[in-house]
Order: structure tokens, then C-alpha cells, then sequence
């Protein structure tokens, strides 16, 4: 699975390690089978525009993004055994639950990704 870095437009570092969920099997597993997501680590789902936590154990925070990486949609500490989902969005990245809010990612922002 490949690796790439997300940057805000503020310069802030998103996810410094962003694993690139865009195989069947990639897409399939996402983060089933992890007991925690580190801060500074997250899944891009591509294309996506909803995701679910069933059968996860940690809560999430959700970013759902057009395909110019534009933020449509915050979805903070998504608990597990939930679903959520954004029509427009073409990408979905999860974040460690709370990085959103320290990061004040918000609707309008727009993220870079390099690697």
C-alpha cells in the first residue's frame, strides 16, 4: 500500500503518514484489525464518499473531500458501529479521533498530498 503526506493550506502537517486505500482488497480491510490510529497516521479512501466503523474499536475523525482534496465534510469522533457518508465527496480520510479539531480542519479547506 503506498504512503503519501496531506498538508492544509495553513501549512500544517494533516498526516504525515496516510496509508492510500484504493484497491478492492485495500478498501475492503481499511483500518479493521488495528486497535488504535496514532496522531499523525490516517487511511485515504479513494474514490469513497462514505465509510462505516463496524467492528472497530476506537472512534475516528472523518474528512470527506471533492477531488481537488477540497474539505466538504467534518465528522468528529465517529463511534465505532456507525456509518457515515457525504454524496458529493469522491475521497474519505480517516483521522485519529481529535485531529481534526487540533488541526481546526474545517469545510472550505483545501489539502495538498506529496509522495
Amino acid at each position: 500500500m503506498r504512503e503519501i503526506v496531506l498538508v492544509g493550506e495553513r501549512g500544517q502537517v494533516v498526516c504525515e503518514c496516510c496509508q492510500v486505500a484504493d484497491g478492492f482488497l485495500t478498501r475492503l480491510r481499511g483500518l479493521l484489525g488495528r486497535s488504535r490510529l496514532d496522531r499523525g497516521a490516517g487511511m485515504l479512501f479513494e474514490p469513497g464518499n462514505s465509510v462505516h466503523t463496524i467492528g472497530m474499536c476506537f472512534p475516528i475523525d472523518v474528512l470527506y473531500l471533492d477531488r481537488d482534496l477540497t474539505v466538504l465534510k467534518v465528522v468528529q469522533r465517529l463511534r465505532p458501529w456507525r456509518l457515515s457518508a457525504c454524496r458529493r465527496a469522491h475521497v474519505v480520510l480517516e483521522l485519529a479521533a481529535g485531529e481534526c479539531e487540533r488541526l481546526a480542519l474545517a469545510v472550505g479547506d483545501r489539502l495538498s498530498a506529496s509522495g
